[in-house]
């Protein structure tokens, strides 16, 4: 057998599992995307009344996981307390007519 007809299909088939391979590579998700679609679920779920983890956090790390789940608890209390009066908001009905003083 020639070289050539062992040498050509080879790198054929080399040239082809490098170009598969690299684009499987860009289209995999980074740990990034993970967490962020994690946090879409988290925000969603508390919006919805519901609990547990999503099956989009599978692969998030726990502290990252820990950390996700009380920056949506801590938006789901802010959306709370925005319909009404916020901690620390003064009630002006008792507040005296007069702060001028005497």
């Amino acid at each position: 057998m020639r070289r050539s007809t062992i040498f050509i299909p080879a790198s054929t088939l080399t040239i082809a599992a490098g170009i598969t391979g690299l684009i499987l590579w860009l289209n995999h998700s980074s740990y990034e995307d993970r967490v962020e679609d994690c946090a879409r679920a988290l925000e969603q779920q508390y919006a919805e009344g519901g609990t547990g983890r999503p099956g989009t956090c599978d692969g998030v790390k726990e502290d990252d996981y820990t950390t996700l789940v009380t920056d949506a608890a801590a938006t789901r209390g802010d959306q709370k307390r925005s319909s009404g009066k916020q901690a620390g908001d003064t009630d002006e009905s008792k507040l005296p007519d007069d702060v001028t003083g005497p």
